[in-house]
């Protein structure tokens, strides 16, 4: 296994890697804060290889693993990594996803598997059908859970959990920290050790890692100059660079795509597409066929494409942190990128906090921006996960206009409480004063080895209190919120 990790050109761990492994080959539940892109796929794939090879287990009774995933994408892309890595010690992956037939993966569960990745949906789906049992996983992996979150998988989540023996090892990873992934990573996991690569102070800043390289180019563009403005940009890049081109509507990508295909090579994905559609488009764009890939924000979750060059926002997402999530899409890994946003009056509502991220990414802030801002007030998009202090939940401050999307979006509770961050170069395994209650999920797994390989300890920390300081950009906005500084209701 590891010669294949070597033989790919893996010759040291990546930050979260090397933070994650030793907390996790302690068998301790854990939630890892890192952005997409940075390693984390092996950061639980090795030690759950690790997991398999100790436990032994019959994979015709169901499996060991579960690895639950927000898109279709991403659910493969593990499962690739998974065959890839595990093929030498004969570990078996079963991928589970909607928009495709079940027959083909209900023969897969049948004959037995290891692991099954699968988004939560098609998951539930068949243990509706009673087709596949849970009652062996013993190491759960929660991927992108902030994305899971946005796409309204929760309760879908909450339903898997229930099927998993409590008696499990339960691994998060996130993007971001906002109050409702700190709420069911309260329910779910048991005395956690937390582990942040980046700043994890700001809610939206803990997206900018210092050491990610890129440029933020914002431009205030009316909207019949916006397409003009694009085919200048194409036309700036070396021929075959991939580039991302987010819209806010589907038939907006159908209508670019048609129109830059002929001249650039474009393709477009969002989620009136069929499965096979999708395929087809994400093979000929990693391929570099179709360079040029026009996409909706459900749509690109997930995707991981490391030789992305530019991303342009053609139209501005509902939110800071939807903004942050795409321009991510460039620039993994160390790797430079360039992301280029189309800016209008519309979008004033947004401008406040846009200038914070660009400052605090110590990227040039157009004066065009700074005059939007003084008429377009705080901010308070759909997407600003920290809502106005009473329950939570996102404004509804987005643009009209229709067709956003692929899923719906809404509020939720608030959290009751978080962890204090580790520094991106240690960890501490005990947890602070913020941690949440919730429903006793059975005993934690200790650094004992027992008769199975683990033995379990009751213990919960439960402590009020919010972490953060008062200080933050979070506290601020909330701060404002509370003083009449905007927002709005919760969104549909």
């Amino acid at each position: 296994m590891w010669g294949m990790v070597y033989s790919a050109g893996f010759s040291a761990p990546t930050p979260i890697q090397a933070q994650s492994w030793p907390v996790v080959m302690q068998s301790r539940d854990i939630v890892a804060i890192a952005k997409t892109g940075s390693g984390k796929t092996l950061g639980y794939l090795i030690p759950a290889f690790l997991h398999l090879k100790r436990l032994r287990n019959d994979p015709r009774m169901g499996p060991t693993i579960l690895v639950l995933s927000p898109t279709r994408e991403l659910a493969t892309q593990i499962q690739e990594e998974a065959v890839k890595f595990g093929k030498s010690s004969r570990i078996g992956c079963t991928c589970l996803y909607g928009g495709a037939p079940k027959g083909p993966q209900l023969g897969q569960l049948d004959r037995g598997t290891d692991i099954v990745v699968a988004t939560p949906g098609r998951l539930n789906d068949i243990l509706e059908m009673r087709r596949v049992s849970l009652g062996q996983v013993s190491y759960l992996v929660l991927d992108e859970a902030d994305r899971m979150l946005d796409m309204g998988f929760e309760p879908q989540i909450r339903k898997i959990v229930k099927e998993v023996p409590s008696r499990r090892q339960t691994l998060m990873y996130t993007a971001t920290w906002p109050k409702e992934v700190r709420k069911i990573a309260a329910d779910l996991l048991v005395n956690p050790v937390q582990v942040n690569i980046g700043n994890v102070g700001r809610s939206v800043e803990i997206l900018i890692e210092k050491w990610t390289i890129f440029l933020q180019h914002v431009e205030v563009l009316a909207s019949m100059e916006k397409h003009r403005r694009l085919e200048q940009i194409l036309r700036s890049q070396e021929p075959g660079s991939k580039v991302i081109i987010f819209c806010s509507t589907k038939k907006m990508c159908d209508q670019l795509a048609r129109n830059l295909s002929r001249q650039f090579g474009a393709a477009a994905i969002h989620g009136d597409k069929s499965q096979g559609e999708r395929d087809h488009v994400l093979s000929q764009f990693r391929s570099g066929r179709a360079p040029l890939l026009v996409a909706t924000d459900v749509a690109a979750r997930g995707l991981d494409v490391k030789d992305i060059r530019v991303v342009v926002n053609y139209d501005f997402p509902t939110g800071v942190e939807d903004y942050v999530h795409r321009i991510g899409r460039t620039g993994r890994a160390g790797a430079t990128g360039i992301a280029y946003t189309f800016f209008g009056e519309q979008d004033a509502k947004y401008a406040s906090d846009l200038i914070k991220v660009l400052e605090g990414a110590s990227q040039k802030v157009p004066p065009e921006i700074r005059d939007l801002a003084l008429r377009g007030g705080g901010g308070f998009g759909r997407n600003r996960r920290w809502g106005n202090g009473n329950g939570g939940g996102r404004d509804s401050g987005g643009r009209g206009g229709g067709g956003r999307g692929d899923f719906s979006f809404g509020g939720r509770d608030a959290g009751r409480g978080s962890w204090a961050p580790s520094s991106s170069n240690r960890y501490d395994s005990r947890p602070s004063d913020g941690y949440g209650g919730g429903p006793d999920k059975g005993s934690s797994w200790s650094e004992r080895p027992a008769s199975k390989g683990w033995s379990r300890d009751r213990s919960r920390s439960r402590s009020p209190g919010p972490a953060g300081g008062r200080g933050s950009f979070h506290m601020a906005m909330m701060e404002r919120s509370r003083n009449g500084g905007g927002g709005g209701g919760k969104s549909p």
